[in-house]
């Protein structure tokens, strides 16, 4: 049987397509408009014909996008409602709501399955009507559609404390009703398996910094994440680390802090990589740090993705 074929759309970093690959889908096609994200995911790419298509996806024709068979996408989620769809497709589309370039591209390709992947809330935002506008358009379509909130410390063994909607659809009712979300498993990596063991840069410490004076106090353990949170430090008691986000390194809050014997720090970019489940050969460019630190906050944590991926690609072959 020939490998099957995906597309990436909101690509970012190119998170999903990893996973993908790794369970043996053949990518064709890869979009997002942040031009840093591109220099990072190409970096990456053995061949150039699978390097990022930079744009906004409102300005993809689907006639440009090679067929396939699953789509894909972490897409952004703006706000919308079943009272203000009413008002119709072409309406809502030029508010830029993203999501109707996904129902696009699938009424015009119409692949065998996709997955999208959001934050959690998605389920309750807008009192449900959301995710209601997001099935009833997928089912419309003929697509069998089923979602689960995943945790990355649970269903990825990674330990990072990461919940995650995962929405998945099948044209097939064969293929819907043998797909199952995967099972939960035991977390054996810790901390210390995705910190650096050689030195990093001093650029990463805050002993010399103003912020210092207000979280030596707080951060006194080892082997243990912690948090700035603008005005206080919040341990993380359970032993992972808090979920990654775009504001890391920032200035904002949420800003993973640790403790060694040099001082206190901030995680580095290529650690925030190891949370995510990044390969070690995953080479991060010479860029600004705030730009890595945004594109691992927003990508996914690839060992969920590629055991979904797996059982997308079991319901399709049985």
């Amino acid at each position: 049987m020939t490998s099957m074929k995906f597309i990436d759309l909101f690509a970012g970093i190119g998170g999903i397509k990893i996973a993908f690959e790794n369970a043996g889908f053949d990518c064709v096609f890869s979009n997002d408009f942040d031009k840093n994200s591109k220099i990072t995911f190409d970096l990456n790419v053995r061949k150039i014909s699978n390097e990022m298509i930079l744009g906004d996806i409102q300005d993809i024709k689907t006639h440009s996008i090679p067929d396939f068979d699953i789509l894909c996408g972490g897409f952004p989620c703006q706000p919308f409602s079943v009272a203000g769809y009413r008002q119709g497709f072409e309406d809502e589309r030029g508010r830029g709501n993203l999501f109707f370039d996904i129902i696009r591209i699938l009424k015009d390709k119409k692949p065998r399955a996709f997955l999208l992947e959001n934050v959690k809330n998605l389920k309750t935002h807008d009192s449900g009507n959301t995710i209601k506008v997001i099935y009833q358009e997928l089912e419309k379509l003929g697509y069998k559609v089923k979602d689960q909130v995943l945790n990355s410390m649970e269903y990825g063994n990674l330990p990072q404390n990461r919940e995650r909607i995962y929405i998945v659809g099948f044209l097939e009712k064969k293929s819907f009703d043998d797909f199952k979300f995967p099972e939960k498993i035991l977390l054996t990596k810790t901390i210390r398996n995705c910190l650096e063991n050689k030195e990093v840069d001093d650029k990463y410490y805050y002993n010399d910094k103003p912020l210092y004076e207000k979280i030596k106090n707080d951060i006194v353990k080892k082997n243990t994440i912690y948090q700035w949170r603008r005005k206080y430090v919040r341990e993380n008691k359970n032993n992972v680390c808090p979920t990654l986000t775009a504001n890391m390194g920032m200035g904002g809050h949420n800003v993973p802090l640790v403790l060694n014997g040099k001082g206190i720090r901030k995680i580095t970019p290529r650690e925030c990589a190891n949370f995510q489940g990044f390969p070690k050969k995953y080479k991060l460019p010479n860029i600004a740090d705030s730009h890595l630190y945004k594109q691992f906050g927003n990508s996914v944590s690839i060992p969920v993705i590629e055991r979904i991926a797996e059982n997308i690609k079991s319901a399709l072959i049985k």
